[in-house]
């Protein structure tokens, strides 16, 4: 059967069950079980698709339509340009995020020492890593598959970098120029209003900021000083409504500096501080 047609077979199947990007997912799809890439469907639309390559696809269609997300199904996200691994154990790498990594490498010099708080698949702190020079990091997570996931994406990408088991900074030593961190941050209540990607299959544990969201916000902040050096910073990733919130949490924490930047639709993203 004709590549195009397989694709359409597959789009139409994900449009009919209200996947929201079901063109660009089917194609993602193909390209996976083809081993294809994106020029195919314009420049060979009429290359043969093998039975069986059709019938994995198909599967894997199978599985979008229960609106599994693409990224657990092909096991990989792109983020900052490099190709992470993921799992259900941990959250998908987002364009969100990116931001994140922006904001810091702006204030990243050659041959400082990062953490990474909450570093599910490590993309945080290995894109800061390898977009630098001589600089160290540590990245920790409560969940013991999630830094097993970091650890395998560090040598798959050839970045030296330290994961460990913590609960926050439970198991942290020694302090550093710069801190991230991505935390669980929807309250309790929004998560049953969220996509079926993101409530059915992603881990609660990684979403769930508490009753109002910003449980670790405080948590962190209230521990980071302990580990940030003298006019060190600290970085989060926020709700798009939390921007005046963790402000307020970091001012009665004593950071300084305190800024809110928003992300690339013009939502508050990223709160940074210094610590004096």
């Amino acid at each position: 059967m004709e590549y195009v047609v397989v694709y359409k077979e597959g789009a139409a199947r994900l449009r009919d069950s209200g996947v929201r990007e079901a063109e660009l997912d089917a194609r993602l799809l193909l390209e996976y079980v083809c081993h294809t890439d994106r020029n195919t469907l314009l420049a060979h639309p009429e290359r043969e698709v093998s039975e069986e390559e059709r019938a994995k696809f198909l599967t894997l269609i199978e599985r979008r339509e229960k609106r599994e997300p693409l990224q657990y199904i092909t096991k990989e996200q792109e983020f900052m340009g490099l190709t992470f691994e993921t799992s259900v154990n941990t959250l998908i790498p987002r364009q969100d995020t990116e931001c994140l990594v922006e904001e810091a490498m702006k204030n990243l010099h050659d041959g400082m020492a990062i953490l990474d708080v909450c570093c599910g698949t490590g993309c945080i702190l290995l894109s800061l890593l390898h977009y630098s020079n001589d600089c160290t990091g540590v990245g920790v997570d409560i969940d013991a598959n999630a830094v097993s996931l970091a650890k395998k994406n560090a040598k798959n990408l050839g970045i030296d970098a330290t994961f460990a088991v913590s609960d926050l900074f439970e198991a942290v030593e020694g302090t550093f120029d710069l801190i991230t961190s991505n935390p669980p941050y929807i309250p309790t209540k929004v998560i049953e209003t969220l996509d079926p990607e993101v409530k059915d299959y992603e881990p609660v544990a990684a979403l769930d900021g508490g009753e109002d969201g910003l449980t670790f916000y405080r948590l962190i902040a209230a521990k980071a000083k302990q580990y940030l050096k003298r006019g060190g910073m600290i970085f989060f990733e926020i709700g798009y409504d939390q921007g005046e919130d963790v402000s307020e949490i970091m001012k009665e924490n004593g950071y300084r500096h305190i800024e809110v930047k928003k992300d690339l639709a013009g939502l508050d993203r990223i709160v940074s501080a210094h610590f004096y």
